[in-house]
């Protein structure tokens, strides 16, 4: 039998809130009827999601399952549908996702020569968003840094960029032209779990502070709680009074590169991609342009 993606709505509500009431009530629909769809969807499956009792409510490991496989089928069902909707109304619009750092005008200017009737909007995206964007049709095309998890992505890599340390002002390594990561050993960290802006030395999940996004970054960094790794890029376009950046030699550069989702097939992302590969380097000149602080 074909999964009801309305009775899996349904169960993913109670599964996330765990009590029939308050899944009702987000749902906007009764608690009986409810409770009927649940016992529908277990019966369509031939499994027992739930387990309700006196102490409430709680996942089968059949449920636990399920939870786990829902978000990417309903997230592949909206994006379909946010797809069918688009070209059904010849949509003349393209929105590219970034990360910190990147430009996205050189490619949108090349991209306006092939398709000027096509308008480009950006959309600034992280590192915890960027895949989920794509999938579910909030963006169409997006500058991503690696790793990413490529499930359902086509992914062109573009260029490379160095990394930089991310100091305080006072540190004793700010007034050097480069260092090594070996210089910065033993050092608190300001981090966050994309890879991308970590050392070579994974922080431990409850060592430093963990943020999320560079401003939080920069300022957990001024006020001495840490130091942090950015790619160099980031550093034209996000400064601090109290924050100095240093290059480190032997950290492994960045890879950004261009991701458009798999399943995604359009004349106007084709262009861009185009586009985008033929201004790569323009684009990763544009984070060498830095003017490093003393």
């Amino acid at each position: 039998m074909d999964l009801d993606l309305r009775k899996l709505r349904y169960f993913v509500a109670v599964a996330d809130k765990l009590h029939f009431g308050r899944a009702a009530e987000e749902l906007h629909i009764a608690q009986p009827v409810l409770s009927r769809q649940i016992r529908a969807l277990e019966h369509d499956l031939g499994a027992a999601l739930l387990t309700r009792d006196s102490h409430g409510v709680a996942l089968t490991d059949a449920g636990r399952q399920l939870l786990t496989d829902a978000g990417p089928l309903l997230a592949s069902a909206q994006a379909a549908r946010h797809r069918v909707t688009v070209a059904a109304r010849g949509s003349r619009r393209l929105v590219v996702g970034f990360r910190a750092g990147i430009v996205v005008t050189p490619a949108a200017r090349a991209f306006a020569t092939r398709q000027p009737e096509v308008v480009v909007d950006v959309q600034r995206i992280e590192w915890d968003d960027q895949a989920a964007m794509l999938l579910d049709g909030r963006i169409d095309v997006a500058y991503v840094r690696l790793p990413i998890d490529e499930t359902g992505l086509r992914v062109t890599p573009l260029y490379t960029e160095p990394r930089v340390a991310v100091l305080p002002a006072a540190h004793r390594l700010a007034g050097k032209e480069q260092i090594t990561e070996a210089d910065l050993a033993g050092e608190p960290l300001v981090w966050h779990p994309d890879a991308s802006t970590q050392p070579t030395r994974r922080p431990h999940p409850n060592a430093g502070y963990l943020v999320r996004g560079v401003d939080e970054t920069l300022e957990h960094v001024a006020a001495g709680r840490g130091v942090s790794f950015l790619a160099r890029s980031a550093t034209v376009f996000y400064t601090h009074p109290e924050v100095v950046f240093v290059p480190v030699t032997d950290l492994a550069p960045e890879q950004v590169c261009l991701a458009v989702p798999a399943a995604r097939t359009s004349p106007a992302i084709d262009a861009f991609l185009a586009a985008a590969r033929e201004t790569a380097e323009i684009t990763a000149e544009c984070g060498n342009n830095e003017m490093w602080q003393p």
